[in-house]
Order: C-alpha cells, then sequence, then structure tokens
C-alpha cells in the first residue's frame, strides 16, 4: 500500500529524510508483513523507534544513519509490521522486495496526500476495506505464533527491545509546523 497519512509524513521529516523516503506527493510505499518474517543479520545495536503521538504507533529506524525500517503496534500482541519498502534492497534470498510483493495495490489516507486537488496515482483503498484486511492479516499472524517470534519486542515482557521516544505535543506541533 502507498500510504500518505500525516503520521508516515512527519516520521519521514523527523528522520530528516523525507525527499528519500516519500514519494512526489508524500506516500511512503508500505510492506504488510508478519513480524515473524523480520530478521537483522547486522546493526540490531543501531535500533531506535518513535512514538509520535503517543498513540498505537511504533515507527522503528536505524539511529546511525536515520533509515527508516517499519511501523508496528506498540504491543507484539498486534502482530504486524508495515515494512517502509524504498529501503529494502533485497530478501534473504537475493530477491528484491518489489518482485517478492508485486505492485503497489492501492493507497490508504489520500486525503493528506499533497497537492490535495490532483488524482492520486494508486487506485484509493476504502479505509472499512482496508482495514478488514489488516485484520484478518493480523489475527492469521497470531494465530500462527508471529505474536511470539518478533525481533522488535521481548516476547516475556510485551515491551519493545529499545524504550521509544515519545514526542510532547510541544516537540509534535513543531514537527509538523515543520513539514509546511
Amino acid at each position: 500500500m502507498m500510504c500518505y497519512c500525516d503520521d508516515c509524513q512527519a516520521f519521514a521529516h523527523y528522520l530528516g529524510r523525507a525527499d528519500e523516503i516519500l514519494d512526489a506527493r508524500g506516500g511512503s510505499d508500505i510492506y504488510q508483513m508478519s513480524p515473524a518474517r523480520l530478521a537483522f543479520t547486522q546493526g540490531a545495536e543501531h535500533l531506535a523507534c518513535v512514538n509520535l503521538t503517543g498513540k498505537i504507533t511504533l515507527r522503528w529506524y536505524a539511529d546511525c544513519c536515520k533509515t527508516p525500517i517499519c511501523n508496528t503496534a506498540k504491543t507484539p500482541k498486534l502482530p504486524f509490521i508495515g515494512l517502509i519498502h524504498s529501503y529494502v534492497g533485497q530478501t534473504a534470498d537475493g530477491q528484491s522486495l518489489a518482485d517478492v510483493a508485486g505492485p503497489i495495490r492501492g493507497c490508504v489516507q489520500g486525503k493528506f496526500a499533497t497537492p490535495s486537488d490532483e488524482s492520486l496515482p494508486h487506485e484509493p483503498a476504502s479505509v472499512p476495506l482496508a482495514m478488514l484486511r489488516f485484520a484478518r492479516l493480523a489475527l492469521t499472524w497470531r494465530l500462527q505464533g508471529a505474536a511470539k517470534s518478533t525481533p522488535l519486542f521481548d516476547v516475556q515482557s510485551g515491551r519493545p527491545i529499545v524504550e521509544p521516544r515519545i514526542l510532547s505535543e510541544a516537540e509534535n506541533q513543531q514537527l509538523r509546523a515543520s513539514m509546511s
């Protein structure tokens, strides 16, 4: 999916890499996957995460180079990873992620795309259908045990492996004001 939400855009700006992460309309290419399929072969000591709003989403990145990695819920009980596709070169078996994932199937949160008066390059997905797909995937992965197999959370405690930085309201407002 291509996500145009203001939080994905704010994350790209938070990292100082909006020009590299976002497409011309402000979208992030997000590949939805099970956390059990994610593994780090090197560099895990550089993992960091931020919670922009204090709500459900953690946004993971490599602190050393400000490379975005993925989005997750604040808990592994909701087993879901939104992999930031633009930074994945290839899968473990050498295939490109684009070849494995296929083409972008649609977009969400198009109301945040810029400029707002142009049509989107991908077919908008209805929010109820996107949420239904998300719920089906997360339930399937939970039943398959993906909540117990994630490199981003301590399975015993359910806590992220690194302490998330939670932006204050003032920091969040300043970040969003800088996006204009």
